[in-house]
C-alpha cells in the first residue's frame, strides 16, 4: 500500500481536531471532510463542510488565516518531516445531499 492514503488519513485526523479547537466559530460545526496530498507531497487539498453552511465562506477565511497557526500543530503531532501546502476547499457534498433528500421528500409526500 502507497504511504498516500496512510498521510491523508493521519493528517485529516490531526487537522480534524486542531480545526475544532484552533478554528473556532461560534454556532458553527465544522467537519474535514478529505485530505488529498499530492504524489510529491507539496500540496494537500483538504476538504471542508460547515454547518449551518451559509458559514462557508466566514468559515473559509478563518481557515486560511489559522494555516500558520496549523501547520506548527500538525508537524510535532504527525512527525511528518515536511507538511505539505495546505489548500483549502468547501466540500458542498452535504449541502447536495440535503436538497437531494427533500427532493425525494416533497416525492413521496406527493
Amino acid at each position: 500500500m502507497s504511504k498516500i492514503p496512510r498521510i491523508n488519513e493521519l493528517i485529516l485526523e490531526e487537522l480534524a481536531n486542531a480545526v475544532n479547537r484552533e478554528v473556532g466559530i461560534p454556532d458553527a460545526l465544522i467537519t474535514i471532510s478529505y485530505v488529498e496530498c499530492s504524489p510529491d507531497l507539496k500540496r494537500a487539498r483538504i476538504g471542508f463542510s460547515v454547518l449551518p453552511d451559509k458559514l462557508a465562506g466566514t468559515t473559509m477565511h478563518k481557515l486560511k488565516a489559522a494555516t500558520s497557526q496549523l501547520v506548527p500543530i500538525l508537524k510535532a503531532r504527525t512527525r511528518l518531516r515536511k507538511i505539505p501546502h495546505l489548500v483549502w476547499e468547501f466540500d458542498a457534498t452535504e449541502r447536495e445531499a440535503g436538497k437531494i433528500e427533500k427532493l425525494i421528500q416533497e416525492a413521496n409526500e406527493q
